[in-house]
């Protein structure tokens, strides 16, 4: 018999690395896209907007007379609770606010004094 050529099986071989090599490399793609995408939602869930909006509400509390304050205070916390899904806890004791809010994913708490 003559002398096989082997030169068939190398080409095979080259083949399958490339090919194993394309799929791992899709694969990383794919994880690296994944990533990106829930550092994404974790920056879009962050409240900015409706802690905002609360700080808003709570100063202009305080520009409340000191009797109807506290039914402004439990306004906010009911408007908190339907419309945003969060839990809002206003505090105030003489020069000193305090302000709670948790929506689940996010805790804030400030307490400003006012001078």
């Amino acid at each position: 018999m003559a002398r096989m050529n082997e030169e068939g099986q190398w080409i095979v071989l080259m083949g399958l690395l490339v090919a194993v090599g394309m799929l791992f490399l899709a694969l990383v793609i794919n994880q690296s896209a994944l990533v990106g995408q829930t550092t994404a939602e974790a920056v879009l869930e962050f409240p900015k907007s409706d802690i905002k909006d609360l700080r808003s509400a709570v100063f202009d509390l305080m520009e409340v007379p000191a009797d109807n304050r506290e039914n402004v205070k439990q306004d906010i916390y009911a408007l908190s609770l339907h419309r945003k899904n969060s839990v809002v806890k206003v505090d105030i004791d003489g020069d000193i606010l305090k302000i709670h809010f948790n929506n689940g994913v996010t805790m804030y708490y400030e307490s400003y004094e006012f001078v």
